[in-house]
């Protein structure tokens, strides 16, 4: 167990694609994991820490929808995403690095899934289609934006009327999470710095170990 905090702890310290500060919360951006971080994202210890299907089981995904995973690195949370929106539905995988959205493709070809396509976007604009999806889902990828504000604005953009945004974000109101500050939200941050932007938070779930699951709408 310690060995995997000490992991943790390293591969959250990887250098920052754009610094700054929040304007509303003064928090400090933490910045995009390299391609070097490729094999943290899928590290054995994951699986205990976050409980991804637990999670996707709590958010829920219908058959037959559209979803977007921001950040999606190597498609960790993509793949069970892909079954289960099924052969019917579709999900786009995005991310701001070629080599781990080629190391994604990979993965989904080795697991013979056809109904997911990658987006290269950019650190201000996710590249998803308007008014296309269901879910956008985003794990521990939104305190690492350097254009929060604009990337919400184009994932708005990006939502069906009904759709929802989900971010996955560790737990900075508790001290015992084992990861650096600046890779932690609290739920009065997310709420503060995503309302303006044209959502609304409609609910909070507390069912994982370490982080929150915040589920938005747009308003």
């Amino acid at each position: 167990m310690r060995r995997a905090v000490c992991v943790l702890l390293i591969a959250l310290s990887a250098p920052a694609w754009g610094q700054g500060v929040h304007p509303i919360t003064g928090r400090h951006y933490a910045g995009v994991m390299g391609a070097a971080g490729a094999d943290w994202l899928v590290r054995p210890e994951r699986e205990a820490e976050e409980h991804p299907d637990a999670a996707l089981d709590a958010i829920g995904i219908a058959k037959g929808s559209t979803a977007a995973d921001i950040g999606a690195g190597v498609g960790y949370m993509t793949w069970r995403m892909a079954e289960r929106v099924g052969p019917t539905g579709k999900v786009y995988a995005n991310d701001i690095q070629q080599k781990m959205l080629d190391l994604l493709q990979k993965n989904m070809q080795q697991r013979k899934l056809t109904n997911v396509e990658t987006v290269l976007g950019t650190y201000d604009d996710p590249k998803l289609p308007a008014n296309t999806m269901d879910l956008v889902l985003l794990v521990d990828v939104y305190h690492e934006f350097s254009e929060p504000q604009k990337m919400l604005r184009h994932i708005r953009d990006s939502m069906k009327p009904d759709g929802r945004m989900v971010l996955l974000e560790y737990r900075a109101e508790d001290p015992a999470v084992p990861i650096r500050p600046e890779h932690k939200m609290t739920v009065e941050q997310a709420k503060s710095e995503v309302e303006p932007e044209g959502f609304r938070l409609d609910r909070v779930l507390e069912t994982l170990p370490r982080q929150h699951i915040l589920i938005f709408r747009k308003n």
